[in-house]
């Protein structure tokens, strides 16, 4: 019996292989553990774009910035004075003098206590505004940009303004003062009030910017967080210390880094107003530099003096970055 004839199988048709040299060549560089040459054109086409971003900033922030700070810790340690042709290189003997003068002390003292009081003053005002100005209030948007207006103000302006309005015999802050029953103190002859008066006035100028940067820290605390907490029976008090004030963290920590920066660089006001004194009563290391510079002349000593205030700013930020970021709730 014949078997039935069956097709034989036919093998399907195969091409030579094409020889790809792209291919071939990224699987050596696969073997060989290299990038592919595909992606490293991209990598080096990245970074001429990133350098070609990035040096022009770099240059401007290396030739106006770390050159000037270079040049200041050079000149403190030479013995000049304010256009002499010739100074003396004199190392640390500058610093020493500064550390032994017990005029520099009571400076310090006073820049202590006008950061301290300005910085805590400014923030605590700020976050009590930017709440009332969160709430629905009719002007509200006029409210905030009064608020905010005296912060873009000159310094020097603002300062003579005050000041007579601090007068004690046409301001008009002593009527206000008697109306309570009260005498009004003379700010311009006692050191204690006249470092009031500065910090004051300073407080009354940067209020505005903590105040919208807080505000803007407000509107974006979560709804229903604060809803959920109302729903359990929480107050506003606990709510706003529960909830809204660790969301506002980042908010705090960028004003107490900033606000602490300008604070103890701050020159217009106080020159405008007592120009240190009474009795150097308001005189701050910022104001020490511009006076042995501009006044005594003696520009090395000025260029130690600013070289202690970099390292004192400097010091503050990292102890800030390094103890008090730790407790920033980033939401």
């Amino acid at each position: 019996m014949a078997l039935p004839e069956t097709e034989s199988p036919v093998s399907p048709r195969t091409d030579p292989p094409v020889d790809d040299p792209m291919a071939h060549s990224s699987s050596q560089d696969h073997r060989r553990g290299r990038m592919p040459l595909s992606r490293r054109r991209s990598r080096r086409r990245e970074a001429l774009i990133f350098l070609a971003f990035t040096i022009p900033n770099l240059t401007l922030i290396a030739l106006f910035t770390y050159r000037p700070l270079l040049s200041n810790v050079y000149y403190s340690t030479l013995q000049w004075n304010m256009g002499s042709p010739t100074a003396r290189f004199v190392g640390f003997g500058n610093y020493v003098r500064w550390f032994s003068d017990p005029h520099s002390w009571n400076y310090l003292r006073i820049t202590a206590i006008f950061t301290i009081a300005t910085v805590g003053g400014t923030i605590l005002i700020g976050l009590l505004i930017a709440t009332v100005l969160n709430q629905k209030l009719r002007g509200r948007n006029v409210a905030r940009a009064v608020v905010f207006a005296p912060y873009v103000l000159s310094g020097v302006a603002i300062g003579l303004v005050w000041m007579f309005m601090f007068d004690p015999q046409f301001g008009v802050i002593a009527p206000v003062i008697r109306a309570f029953g009260m005498t009004p103190p003379n700010w311009y002859n006692s050191p204690g009030w006249a470092l009031v008066m500065v910090i004051i006035v300073y407080i009354w100028k940067h209020l505005g910017y903590a105040a919208v940067v807080y505000l803007a820290g407000l509107q974006i605390v979560p709804r229903d967080l604060l809803e959920a907490a109302a729903l359990d029976g929480a107050g506003k008090w606990r709510t706003f210390r529960s909830i809204t004030l660790p969301l506002l963290s980042p908010m705090t920590f960028f004003l107490l880094v900033t606000v602490t920066l300008s604070s103890m660089q701050s020159f217009d006001m106080i020159h405008a107003m007592t120009r240190g004194g009474p009795v150097d009563g308001t005189t701050t290391l910022m104001y020490q530099i511009y006076r042995e510079g501009f006044v005594t002349g003696r520009a090395g000593y000025s260029a130690t003096v600013a070289t202690i205030l970099f390292l004192l700013l400097l010091g503050f930020t990292l102890l800030q970055m390094r103890f008090l970021e730790r407790k920033v709730h980033y939401s």
